[in-house]
């Protein structure tokens, strides 16, 4: 062998095994720069790998400095499994582990593991690929070799793994569990990753007895977030807040206690001191623009509109949220009464998450200003420039004009859409809605069948027909058949309680249908359900009680004309 190659080569391995300590910070690349050379090794060092070897791992850390990874990690894998070695395994599962390369991982992981059995690092790593890969039981038993070695574990991890399992590999896992903690009964990691289990297996009130019965590790910053996290999901936010309190005076600086800590006071809607924790929190990290929107979302929370508007302008500037910035900028400017500067920011939100949701406000707040022309040229302008949005787009607009009684004009735009999308289901929906206004049952009975034929469980078309045929026929069998489907396929959706009740007061049923309509109203205080329960209950002669129920809603609605229309109907006058 060249003697100047077999330096090359001992330079390369060198600096290879130096670029992949376990202390290097996730991301690095796992290839060492061409001019960062290390010190001339000792060669008595690589005395025992054969030129086969020391060419492999050669080419190896050259196909790496010239990003062909597959050549990389395929030689480190090969020459670990022929050399047994833990320095090749270690470099090797480094580069598997920033490839994302599983199987390399994993092998590589257990090569270095078996030859390294006193470093702490080879048993984590080991322990935490057969995680990955379900191998649960081999997991644990590394874990506990390094716990052995009085090592620090990650039996958060092995727990988070077990996430997406199945119950059986769950189970497997927390006996597991439970065998080593007798073993360990005091160990804090032990127990905290127990918990993490249990809580993953929705026995949140298990996790948390366990958290709060050991007395290792309770001021630890992770075992605090879970617990308080537990105390939330039991609805009893409350008591994490002196918990997290606790903690933040322990760990002062640090910022998820701190968020956790934030997020929980508006969640327990103390919008000034969660206003002032943001505050603080974003004086602590001004370069965290994901506090600064948090903060923004309190103010409008809060009502405090102009705070909001100097962080959210704030946004803008350091092109951050942006989008999420314009939208709500433009419910800023609503709430403050200022229409023509809230229209300016929703026009400003791009494709993404606000974008429909800034067309449909704008929308409406252009037909609330009689400015309907002006509506449909910037909706006809997105569809033009965001065509993926058509479909969409369409619909925002004949909604919106369906809540301002432009029943006509909302048809045209779905006729038109139809003719662009004629299978559009969502569209279809649409049309039969205001065939219905228009009273062409025909046509509504058409469009929601041949939805019904593609979707057949589409509780939405079912509870459609089956009302539509209850509440404008006398089919009344019919409609109570399809309205049933609706319901066992969402037995909760209070419209098709209400449905059911109104086609059994068609059909004479009226015991059932006011137990029905009642549920209906309770989940659902809707002007439409109290119109057809106040029926009901007149029917029924319980008057004062209808009354009572059409005064409770047209407080709440007092535009009703369905109200208004069934008390003229069954009393003579639209008022009370």
């Amino acid at each position: 062998m060249n003697r100047s190659f077999a330096l090359l080569a001992a330079l390369a391995l060198l600096s290879g095994c130096q670029t992949f300590t376990s202390s290097e910070p996730d991301g690095v690349p796992p290839v060492e720069e061409a001019s960062a050379v290390a010190e001339v090794p000792k060669p008595e060092v690589y005395a025992s790998f054969s030129q086969e070897t020391l060419l492999a791992l050669l080419t190896a850390e050259l196909a790496g400095q010239r990003n062909r990874f597959d050549i990389a990690i395929g030689n480190y894998v090969q020459q670990a499994q022929a050399t047994q070695d833990a320095g090749v395994a270690e470099r090797g599962f480094r580069i598997a582990e920033y490839l994302g390369a599983e199987q390399a991982a994993l092998d590589t992981s257990l090569i270095w593991a078996k030859n390294a059995p006193d470093n702490l690092d080879a048993q984590r790593a080991a322990a935490i690929q057969l995680a990955r890969a379900g191998r649960y039981d081999e997991s644990m038993t590394y874990m506990e070799q390094a716990l052995q070695r009085k090592g620090s574990t990650h039996f958060d991890f092995l727990a988070l793994s077990a996430l997406e399992t199945d119950p059986d590999t769950r189970a497997g896992l927390l006996q597991s569990f439970d065998r080593l903690q007798s073993k360990y009964p005091d160990n804090g990691q032990l127990l905290f990753g127990k918990a993490l289990l249990l809580q993953q297996d929705d026995r949140p009130q298990e996790a948390l007895e366990l958290l709060e019965a050991q007395s290792a590790n309770q001021d630890e910053i992770p075992p605090l977030l879970l617990h308080a996290r537990l105390l939330q999901s039991l609805e009893r936010g409350e008591e994490a807040l002196p918990l997290l309190e606790k903690g933040i005076s322990l760990h002062p600086d640090d910022k998820r206690l701190r968020l956790t800590y934030a997020r929980l006071l508006v969640e327990q809607d103390r919008l000034d001191d969660a206003k002032g924790e943001f505050a603080s929190l974003l004086q602590q990290f001004p370069q965290d623009d994901d506090l600064r929107f948090s903060l923004a979302l309190v103010c409008l929370e809060a009502e405090a509109w102009h705070e909001a508007i100097v962080y959210l302008e704030e946004l803008i500037e350091r092109d951050s949220h942006v989008d999420a910035a314009h939208y709500n900028l433009a419910r800023a400017y609503e709430a403050l009464g200022e229409n023509d500067s809230a229209l300016i920011e929703y026009a400003l939100v791009g494709p993404g998450n606000d974008f429909l949701p800034a067309q449909a406000r704008q929308a409406q707040l252009l037909l609330d200003s009689k400015r309907g022309a002006e509506a449909a040229q910037r909706l006809s302008e997105a569809r033009t420039a965001q065509p993926d949005y058509a479909i969409q787009l369409y619909l925002i607009e004949s909604e919106a004009l369906a809540s301002h009684s432009q029943h006509e004009q909302a048809w045209q735009v779905v006729q038109q859409a139809l003719e662009q999308f004629p299978d559009d289901l969502n569209l279809l929906y649409t049309r039969a809605m205001l065939a219905e206004k228009r009273d062409d049952l025909d046509l509504l009975e058409q469009d929601l069948r041949f939805i019904l034929e593609r979707e057949p469980d589409n509780s939405m078309a079912l509870n459609a027909l089956g009302y539509t045929l209850a509440d404008r026929t006398t089919r009344y069998d019919e409609a109570k058949e399809l309205i049933e489907q609706a319901l066992q396929l969402n037995p909760q959706d209070p419209a098709i309680l209400d449905s059911l009740g109104w086609v059994n007061y068609r059909l004479g049923n009226l015991d059932e249908a006011e137990r029905l309509l009642r549920q209906a109203l309770a989940r659902f205080p809707d002007h439409e359900v109290a119109a057809h329960l106040g029926e009901v209950l007149w029917a029924r002669g319980k008057q004062r009680e209808a009354r009572k129920v059409w005064a409770n809603a047209l407080k709440q609605q007092p535009d009703s004309t369905l109200l208004r229309s069934t008390l003229l109907r069954l009393t003579g006058s639209e008022t009370f």
